[in-house]
Parts: C-alpha cells; structure tokens; sequence
C-alpha cells in the first residue's frame, strides 16, 4: 500500500513538474476558474429578480452546488488519468505496457495525467462553501467538519469510481461512452435544482444509483440544520466508499477480459 502511494505521489510530481514547463499554465487555471465562478451566475440572477423559492434560498442552493463541484474537482484533479484512458490507452495499446509492471494497474492509470489548472476547480469549489456557510451564518462545531470533510472524501470516491466505471467498460466498447458524463459534469449541475422540485426520476437516480444527492444535499442538509435527521449527512463517506468498491469490480471485470491489441 504504501509502495503504491509512493509511486503514485512520484506520477504526479512528475506530471505536474512537466505541465510546469508550459508558461501558459497560470492562464488555463485563470480560465477554470473563471468558469467555475461564472457557472452559477444564470442561478444567481434568478434568485435576485424573483426571491426565493419556498424555504430555498440561493445560498441553500449554491452550498449544495459547491460541494458537488469540489468533490468533482478533486476526482478529476488527482484521477485524471481515468477519464483519458478509454482514449490514450485502450485504442492506442497503451495499457499493454501498465500490465507488464509490477505495480497496482489503478495507481498507474490514476497518476498517468494532471493538469495543474483542474485544482482551480477545487479552489473555486471551497472558497463558494466557505461564502455560503458565511452568509447562511453557520458556525461549524467539530462534528460539522466531519460531515464536510466526510462529504469531500465520499464525493471524491464516488465521482472516482465514475471514471473506474467507465474504464471499466471501455475495455468492451474500446472507446469513451458519451451518455457516462451524465454522472461527471451533468450531475453537480443536477444539484442547482432544489430537490423538493426534482423529478422524481432524476432524485432516485443520483441517490440510488451514483450517491450524489448524498454526498451534496443531506451534509449541507445536516450542517444547516435543514432536515430531520442530522445523521443522514454522516452518510456521504460510506456511500460514496461502496459506489467506488462496486466500480473496482466493473474494472477487474474488464481487466480481466482485456485482449491485447498485440495478439
């Protein structure tokens, strides 16, 4: 384990040690950032022309919005790799070289990419949270900062195990699934809706099946004060775990089933 998180660690350095010898690289996290912030406006400017809808207020919404756009920032940020290897390494027989390694085919692929400008994502993210929880006048006790910590860490697994999910697949289809980033970018902007309006269809969906109304809607939730259980906001981390362990095995699978692209 701690071999793997070594090498890991050294992927990364190396990766962002080349991306620095771009000098254009302050002006890519310029842009991300600059996306990130302009994203919400549409919202914001809704909310300030006709108020509030019922108890929602454009603070409860961009919380909810933040958390989601920090834990996809922090997926995409350090498990680049993932989203680029139906791409670079399946079509091109990249992967044949990982599987003569002796080292973890998740680790490898996970540190294969980094793009220095991605952490203005997760920069963006925090400091909106950090915004909200000020003017919603929320005071974090210990137990709140476990709930967002937990909230962080679980969207992290679960946005991560998208991206395993669908390399798992793209050993079959030997290419990316289009349809898959309805669980990536389409899914924080899900959480713009508030939930006592969404259809029902999109509510089951990303809770049942990608947890990202449970890594989002019920910490917000539980430090806030909005809903009936507090406890529920505790549920992020073990969702967003057990949504990334049931991808390992869709990547396992196709592993498993890789032929190749030399036989």
């Amino acid at each position: 384990m701690i071999k793997s998180l070594s090498l890991y660690c050294k992927l990364i350095r190396m990766n962002l040690l080349t991306g620095l010898q771009y000098k254009g690289w302050p002006i890519m996290i310029l842009q991300v950032l600059f996306v990130v912030i302009t994203d919400p406006i549409g919202l914001i400017f809704m909310f300030s022309r006709f108020g509030n809808i019922g108890e929602w207020s454009v603070y409860r919404i961009l919380l909810i919005y933040a958390i989601a756009v920090t834990s996809f920032g922090l997926a995409e940020t350090f498990c680049r790799g993932f989203d680029y290897f139906p791409w670079k390494m399946i079509r091109s027989g990249d992967f044949d070289r990982l599987l003569l390694r002796p080292s973890s085919l998740i680790i490898q692929v996970a540190g294969s990419y980094f793009h220095i400008h991605r952490i203005a994502r997760v920069f963006g993210g925090a400091c909106a949270i950090a915004y909200c929880l000020f003017a919603l006048k929320v005071q974090l006790n210990l137990a709140d900062g476990l709930i967002l910590a937990g909230a962080l860490l679980g969207g992290f697994l679960a946005y991560t195990g998208v991206f395993l999910f669908t390399s798992g697949l793209a050993f079959f289809t030997v290419q990316g699934l289009d349809w898959i980033y309805i669980f990536t970018n389409a899914s924080y902007q899900v959480t713009r809706c508030p939930m006592d309006y969404m259809p029902k269809v999109l509510k089951y969906m990303f809770t049942f099946f990608m947890p990202i109304l449970i890594i989002s809607y019920y910490p917000a939730s539980a430090i806030c004060s909005w809903g009936d259980s507090y406890w529920k906001g505790f549920a992020a981390l073990p969702a967003g775990l057990v949504f990334f362990l049931l991808s390992t095995f869709v990547w396992r699978y196709g592993v498993k089933h890789y032929k190749s692209t030399g036989s």
